[in-house]
């Protein structure tokens, strides 16, 4: 993990542990960096930086400073305003921009905000990159076989430019349509936007393609992204498709890279769900070459049980969407995500995007011919229980012999009726212990009795 930026980017309070002062640090770096990559290789061209923002009030104030940064530094900043965390990678990628800038912090609350960085392949950035960026800010780089003290500006011509680049979020709608190969006409489908970056493209795919659409939290205002909405507030989705007698929801988080779903009974539809009804729908029309969906440790054991009795392999990586599509790279998989709705379609996508994914669920029902609650029926979620346990060292805590022989007694009792997970935050001083079993009652026993002799050994703060 690094200083400042962590799985999906640098990411903070507005003003407290992220600043315009760090903003524009990073858009004096990027736009040097490039700008000098390009020049050793011959090129005296600008560096070219794509950047779009979700709706929250600092985001604008990120916005600016980067932008300062990167002309400063000679690069041209290309505004893509208010979009999607998937859209700026597209962009990057089809319009060969040299990296593209993110500013949101996703499903968090408006006085969050983060900034995230993508590749010119449309990838989340490489980690030696972003290693410079925080050697940058914390005053040590060293690149290009010396130290610098201070990197140059932008002088007379060399000063960067911004440009309105509005028209690029207009081609990836258009994409977006163009990847729907059914009519949804007749197909009430509700969305929730979550006050965030899907407000005024998510309506725009599903009009276009036919749908009767109908729309809540999409009126952002600055503060209310996020708050008991979207994603991660599915209950307000699931109450309106039930008395709007809808026949399909989607909910999206705040840069809209993830999407859940509500069936028309106003059951959700987990990123579990969604990656069992289209590794089906793919392994029945011969798609799902290879033969291998990529999950995390975190998707749900019944899960797994269902992806056998399929045939269907999988994959299991670390927690983060960015280490799915790092597995999916290297081993050439169409589909991989997690439990919380980051679904990646590779041969569509970098990234996980909510609308794609949404477009692919609707895609699967309309095939079938049949409501979205039958086609998930055949996958039994097992109950889970998760406990984070504060302790003062991590790696010492997770190591502990008595520890790990609890972990194990626990395993063999569960067999093959169900799993324990225990593992260290990324970010905090915690370790996660959960439990996966056939009931509640029977998954607290397990979590308490390791959680128990991880306090009794003196671990715990």
């Amino acid at each position: 993990m690094g200083r400042y930026f962590g799985t999906d980017g640098f990411r903070g309070e507005a003003n407290k542990t992220l600043t315009g002062d760090h903003a524009y640090k990073i858009g004096r770096f990027l736009g040097w960096y490039y700008g000098e990559l390009k020049r050793r290789a011959g090129d005296d061209s600008p560096a070219r930086i794509i950047i779009g923002k979700d709706t929250r009030r600092s985001s604008y104030m990120f916005e600016y400073t980067l932008v300062g940064g990167l002309v400063a530094s000679g690069a041209d900043a290309y505004l893509l305003h208010v979009t999607t965390t998937p859209s700026v990678a597209y962009i990057a990628r089809v319009d060969e921009f040299d990296c593209g800038i993110m500013i949101s912090a996703s499903h968090n609350p408006y006085y969050d905000n983060g900034i995230k960085l993508i590749n010119g392949r449309g990838e989340k950035m490489d980690e030696e990159t972003i290693g410079y960026v925080e050697d940058y800010i914390d005053g040590k780089l060293e690149i290009f076989g010396q130290k610098w003290d201070s990197i140059p500006f932008g002088e007379r011509e060399h000063v960067g430019r911004t440009v309105d680049y509005f028209s690029g979020r207009s081609r990836y709608i258009g994409y977006l349509i163009s990847l729907g190969i059914y009519s949804f006409k007749g197909v009430k489908v509700g969305l929730d936007c979550a006050n965030g970056s899907a407000w005024n493209i998510a309506k725009s795919v599903f009009d276009a393609l036919g749908a009767r659409t109908s729309v809540i939290n999409a009126e952002p205002d600055g503060f209310n992204i996020n708050r008991d909405a979207g994603s991660t507030h599915i209950e307000r989705l699931q109450k309106f498709v039930v008395e709007n007698g809808l026949d399909v929801g989607f909910a999206y988080d705040g840069d809209a890279d993830r999407c859940l779903c509500v069936d028309e009974k106003g059951q959700v539809v987990t990123g579990d769900h969604i990656l069992y009804i289209y590794a089906n729908y793919m392994k029945e029309r011969g798609k799902l070459n290879p033969n291998t969906v990529v999950t995390t440790v975190m998707s749900n054991f019944g899960l797994y049980k269902a992806f056998d009795e399929a045939g269907i392999g999988y994959a299991k990586t670390a927690v983060g969407d960015k280490y799915v599509y790092e597995y999916m790279s290297q081993h050439g998989c169409r589909i991989g995500g997690e439990q919380s709705g980051h679904i990646i379609f590779s041969k569509y996508a970098s990234t996980g995007d909510g609308i794609l994914t949404s477009l692919k669920l609707m895609e699967a029902m309309l095939a079938r011919k049949v409501p979205m609650s039958k086609l998930s029926e055949s996958l039994t979620i097992y109950p889970q229980v998760l406990l984070n346990v504060r302790v003062k060292d991590k790696k010492e805590a997770q190591a502990d012999p008595d520890v790990q022989t609890a972990i194990k007694e626990a395993a063999d009792q569960l067999g093959d009726t169900g799993r324990i997970l225990v593992r260290e935050s990324g970010t905090e001083p915690v370790i996660r212990v959960m439990a996966e079993a056939e009931s509640e009652e029977e998954c607290r026993r397990y979590v308490n009795r390791i959680v128990n002799v991880i306090q009794a050994k003196g671990h715990g703060l």
